[in-house]
């Protein structure tokens, strides 16, 4: 069969697509402009948010580090306006290395700090996060005992067999991993029984409202009955009431993640500390 002559259409040419799909185009191509020029610049930041024990919710299990850019302004842009452009493709891999990076700065800063750090089960083998990973682990014998990896459920469906390897390894270096978005609907729990994740987080769209969704407390508990049979802990994500925050309790979650317990901040919590301390002084 030959050819076809015609060339393919450009999705930023309003003459060759519908209104729709060049507003999209558009969108997209300016996100990833946006997204390159911040990374190119170092204009990038993470915003700590804690994660609770339910048995001591008043102090802090450990924080995730949450990937934010700063547009031209200095607005802070969080990950979720430019993740799903940015997530599968090289501009994904050096948010990845950047994220990382910011992360074991601060685990060297603060001997304290437990913190989950954001990967996509694709920058296993980009050699430049792997660089990141050695040089941050091998700063202090502690780094690894206190860094958490998270992988979203979805990132880590694509290539079990890769992702399976390389957590063993990184385990017997003592790093801990979570699975996120637990429940999304991607888990093959043939999978599930071989990973060994430390830590699911179950997905937010099962916690908010739980305490008054019958349908919602069923299926957590189901999640929650099964991460308990593979020895794994459980975080509850997207906390934003008192009721929730009770009924969790009640069903027996391990940790929670959430407003009710504290937004993400760009201030990290060793500096917070040491504000409060100047304040009183």
């Amino acid at each position: 069969m030959s050819k076809s002559v015609f060339p393919p259409k450009d999705p930023l040419d309003p003459a060759l697509c519908s209104p729709l799909d060049y507003a999209i185009a558009r969108r997209d191509s300016e996100v990833l402009s946006m997204v390159q020029r911040a990374l190119d610049q170092r204009q990038v930041l993470l915003a700590f948010q804690p994660i609770v024990q339910t048995s001591n919710p008043e102090r802090p299990a450990f924080h995730e580090g949450l990937i934010r850019l700063l547009d031209n302004s200095g607005r802070i842009i969080p990950a979720r306006d430019f993740i799903d452009e940015a997530e599968t493709n090289e501009t994904g891999r050096r948010i990845d290395c950047l994220a990382l990076e910011l992360g074991l700065n601060a685990l060297a800063e603060d001997p304290s700090l437990r913190l989950a750090v954001n990967m996509s089960a694709r920058s296993i083998g980009y050699p430049q996060w792997q660089r990141v990973l050695n040089s941050g682990l091998g700063r202090d014998t502690t780094i690894s005992e206190r860094l958490i990896l998270e992988i979203t459920e979805s990132s880590a469906m694509q290539m079990p067999e890769i992702v399976m390897a390389f957590m063993g390894e990184l385990q017997e270096r003592g790093v801990s991993f979570a699975l996120d978005d637990f429940g999304a609907g991607y888990t093959s729990f043939r999978y599930l029984r071989e990973f060994y994740f430390d830590i699911l987080k179950i997905d937010g769209q099962f916690i908010r409202g739980i305490a008054d969704n019958p349908d919602n407390q069923v299926l957590t508990a189901a999640l929650i009955s099964i991460a308990k049979h593979f020895e794994m802990f459980t975080v509850a994500e997207a906390v934003e009431s008192a009721a929730d925050a009770a009924y969790l309790t009640e069903i027996g979650v391990d940790c929670m993640q959430g407003y009710y317990f504290g937004a993400p901040s760009v201030l990290p919590p060793w500096k917070l500390a040491e504000a409060s301390t100047v304040r009183s002084a």
